[in-house]
């Protein structure tokens, strides 16, 4: 009632630019249930990138945050079809505005939701009704990162969501049920929040909504505070989360699962929650041009010899269920070691694609390889949750079988789980072999005083390119040359010679960008024109053969 106020209409584009609130929420639910579409804009882009998206949508209304009203200031000038602007607070906490173009309107949130149900007095609201729309009607939009060019809308039915949703509660996926309590890390704005402000309520868990406060420190406390059992975000959140529990001897009295996507988790990572913590990782692959969710993160126990994880985690005493020869008599400590380790192995993985997803990789001819576990190809899915077409893109954005090229290099083994090798663009090809940069990065994770790594290729005159080695050390420990060595060695134990990088660089932080993943496009901007004193691994003459 209050946007139909402000002139917004079926198929009207109405943008939010805020963190993680119950008003935010609110906007979401009303925004779409009038049948105008919710546009979310990443508050963490560069206002360049945010004014181009805004005109490509032609957002007529904006919803944001008090606190963005600086950005707006200096975003709106260059988006003239928006004609409102409404506040997401009180009136006891409007900042000033008159810094805004003028001709907008300025509005509070709760003032203009009171003014609309006096307006229509009580009978009104008792009356009211949702608008009726077609399922296949575009209720939301989000944006892809623009990594390789102008970012691209990718428009979301009802009809999707709502079958997303469904697959998102599903078991293998993210279980959750009514005596849930979900804590939404990733952002709003990234990716349809993962489907979670629709799966949430469609059983009614509960939600709790962060806000900006995603410090280590503050996840836990959210946590702890409101019984939180499980939890979805980025592999940076949990890092922060991780170190804080480190450094604070922090433990989890509620949290069971937490969901890891938007970048691979490393091991270490992994084996920290599932092993330290007693908390189950779900590693979860997804796109935005999916709504997000592709694969489920949780294998299946015939992949595992019969076996599953034991109920209270891998620190429990108690051994996990079943049992390689199905004797029922138990494991040994040996075989439970080894359970422990394939499991882990298996988690690495990005699961298997859900009911509404066919998956399928190709070579680069597009002849489909086969799921051996070995064969890696380039990434293709379809599904009635995958993208058709991009917003005002003149060609579809699948092929004639309505296959998606997703842009991911994966191998997909006979159970059906998948693993992503890289991103197209970031395979290192190096002398004829393929170097993937994430199976180095989630190794060096692994070494003793490594806080982040991230790799990328960098020129070679002799085999095209080399992978360099980007690390942070943790607080407290030395970037040195011994830091450097054993890093270095730890890798040459467990890589193929060619793929060892042949140098490590230590920066204060590795960039990111605006929804969290490491950006390999500033990486490598950084350090194009880096020497190597190696020939590969750190040694002359250790690089990949020369295929003929």
């Amino acid at each position: 009632m209050a946007l139909q106020g402000l002139g917004v209409r079926q198929g009207t584009f109405v943008a939010t630019l805020a963190w993680n609130t119950s008003r935010h929420m609110e906007a979401w639910y009303g925004i779409m249930g009038c049948g105008a579409i919710c546009h979310t804009l990443n508050l963490r882009l560069a206002v360049k990138d945010l004014v181009y998206i805004a005109n490509d949508a032609r957002d007529e209304v904006v919803l944001a945050d008090a606190t963005m009203v600086p950005l707006l200031e200096r975003v709106l000038p260059g988006v003239p079809s928006v004609k409102h602007v409404v506040l997401l607070t009180d009136r006891l906490n409007m900042p000033p505005t008159g810094g805004l173009p003028p001709g907008v309107g300025v509005h509070c949130y709760e003032e203009l939701l009171g003014a609309a149900a006096a307006a229509g007095g009580g009978a009104s609201l008792a009356n009211f009704r949702w608008t009726q729309v077609d399922e296949n009607d575009a209720c939301g939009m989000c944006y892809t990162s623009g990594t390789t060019g102008n970012p691209k809308g990718v428009l979301y039915s009802h009809r999707s969501n709502y079958l997303h949703a469904m697959l998102l509660v599903q078991a293998d996926s993210l279980p959750l049920a009514a005596s849930s309590c979900c804590l939404a890390v990733v952002p709003m704005f990234h990716a349809n929040v993962w489907g979670l402000v629709f799966a949430a309520p469609l059983v009614g868990a509960r939600l709790v909504l962060p806000g900006p406060y995603l410090d280590g420190a503050s996840i836990h406390s959210l946590m702890e505070g409101y019984g939180v059992t499980m939890s979805a975000g980025v592999p940076t959140v949990w890092l922060a989360l991780l170190n804080h529990c480190e450094e604070a001897g922090a433990t989890f009295s509620t949290l069971k699962m937490v969901a890891i996507g938007g970048a691979a988790a490393p091991l270490s990572m992994i084996e920290a929650f599932e092993v330290k913590h007693g908390v189950e990782v779900r590693h979860l692959w997804g796109m935005t041009e999916l709504s997000p969710l592709g694969t489920l993160g949780d294998p299946k126990p015939a992949s595992l010899g019969g076996r599953t994880r034991p109920p209270g985690g891998f620190g429990a005493a108690a051994p996990a269920s079943g049992s390689a020869s199905g004797s029922g008599s138990g494991s040994s400590s040996s075989s439970d070691a080894a359970f422990r380790r394939a499991y882990l192995g298996a988690k690495l993985k990005q699961g298997r694609p859900h009911a509404l997803c066919d998956m399928r990789i190709v070579d680069d001819g597009g002849r489909e390889l086969p799921h051996d576990g070995k064969s890696v190809g380039h990434l293709q899915v379809r599904g009635p949750a995958t993208v058709a077409r991009y917003f005002k893109a003149p060609q579809p954005a699948t092929d004639g079988a309505g296959w998606f090229a997703t842009g991911d290099v994966a191998s997909i083994d006979a159970w059906g789980n998948m693993a992503i090798t890289d991103r197209s663009k970031d395979v290192i090809k190096s002398g004829g072999e393929w170097i993937s940069s994430i199976e180095i990065e989630n190794l060096a994770m692994g070494y003793p005083g490594v806080a982040e790594a991230a790799v990328v290729g960098v020129p070679d005159e002799r085999w095209g390119e080399r992978p360099l080695l980007v690390l942070v050390a943790r607080p407290g420990v030395e970037a040195d040359a011994e830091l450097r060595e054993g890093v270095l060695a730890f890798l040459a134990e467990r890589l193929a010679k060619f793929a060892v990088p042949d140098d490590v660089v230590f920066v204060p932080q590795i960039p990111h960008n605006a929804t969290g993943k490491v950006s390999k496009l500033t990486l490598r901007d950084m350090f194009k024109h880096h020497k190597s004193g190696g020939g590969g691994g750190g040694g002359s003459g250790s690089g990949p053969r020369s295929k003929l």
